[in-house]
């Protein structure tokens, strides 16, 4: 017979004494394990996040989208307090996720999260997470983020597809886009995004704050597979890229392909990519390039990783 141990709920405050002190500044480290249970690649903006005499827990980006994500955390259960906190943050910073995280979520907030999901359009999406730690016997504690509340993306796609502004190459981007991320994240642990939207592009986190893995289909009927340089700042975008660019030639015999590498000295970013011809109007073919761009991607995180790290723990990011 199979010997099971007992599972123990812990308390939260015997891991984190103190909400602000200690698991804001935690959470602001795991948002990769947060972004799983949501389904959305996180990368972090700030924390303590000013929006008028109100500070916000975390503010991040939806790599997938490019859009802000707010994050407000709470012990014990929620309350009026927090919600119109989250409600302010979510103006001040138009966001347009909005994640509420706590150990319990009341009944009359779930039913509110629940509605603002209904009322809201296909952008906004709002979230209800509670913590939770456990421990079986006396191993090491194990935390979850439980979702409660969670927006239903087939009532609000179904809504989109139904209006005026959903176009018939928007449609034809999300479905081409959808499958390749699906594969991504089932097969490869590439991404955690999940929902794929009507766009002609997407990017997928490397690990590195402002720097990341993307596929798009670019002017001139191509499609482009590339690592994409922005940490803010264009001197740091700068000296990165030719600090990589000084090891070309090991980086391409590792990639096993020549790159284009596109300094971009009249922007900010900077970009090392490769092409091919492509169209999403070319539906024929549309399965051949996504095998391509997955291929690429993976090839990209194959040959970069490695490089970005050591750049991160040599220079600093």
């Amino acid at each position: 017979m199979p010997d099971f141990g007992n599972i123990k709920k812990i308390n939260i405050k015997d891991i984190w004494q103190h909400e602000a002190q200690n698991f804001t500044p935690w959470l602001a480290i795991n948002l990769e394990k947060l972004g799983e249970s949501v389904g959305m690649d996180l990368e972090m903006i700030e924390q303590e996040a000013s929006v008028g005499n109100f500070s916000l827990d975390i503010l991040a980006k939806d790599l997938s989208t490019g859009h802000n994500v707010i994050i407000e955390n709470q012990f014990g259960d929620t309350d009026h307090d927090h919600l119109g906190k989250m409600l302010t943050y979510a103006a001040g910073f138009d966001a347009s996720k909005v994640i509420w995280i706590s150990e319990n979520v009341r009944d009359e907030h779930r039913q509110t999260i629940e509605w603002l999901n209904q009322r809201t359009d296909t952008d906004t999406q709002f979230f209800a997470i509670e913590i939770e730690v456990f421990k079986i016997d006396d191993s090491k504690p194990a935390y979850n983020f439980k979702p409660i509340v969670f927006p239903n993306e087939w009532r609000k796609s179904k809504k989109q597809s139904s209006s005026e502004s959903a176009s018939a190459k928007g449609e034809a981007y999300r479905e081409y886009f959808q499958f390749l991320m699906d594969e991504l994240r089932t097969k490869h642990s590439f991404t955690k995004a999940r929902i794929a939207q009507p766009q002609s592009w997407y990017i997928f986190p490397t690990g590195i704050s402002g720097i990341s893995y993307g596929t798009s289909f670019a002017q001139g009927k191509r499609v482009r597979a590339e690592l994409y340089i922005d940490v803010g700042d264009s001197e740091k975008n700068k000296g990165l890229f030719d600090w990589l660019f000084e090891k070309k030639q090991i980086i391409e015999n590792e990639f096993g392909e020549s790159l284009d590498w596109e300094r971009l000295d009249d922007r900010r970013a900077s970009r090392i990519a490769i092409y091919r011809e492509g169209s999403i109007d070319d539906v024929e073919v549309l399965p051949e390039i996504r095998a391509w761009a997955i291929q690429e991607l993976l090839k990209f995180r194959k040959a970069f990783s490695s490089h970005l790290k050591t750049y991160k723990s040599q220079v600093g990011l």
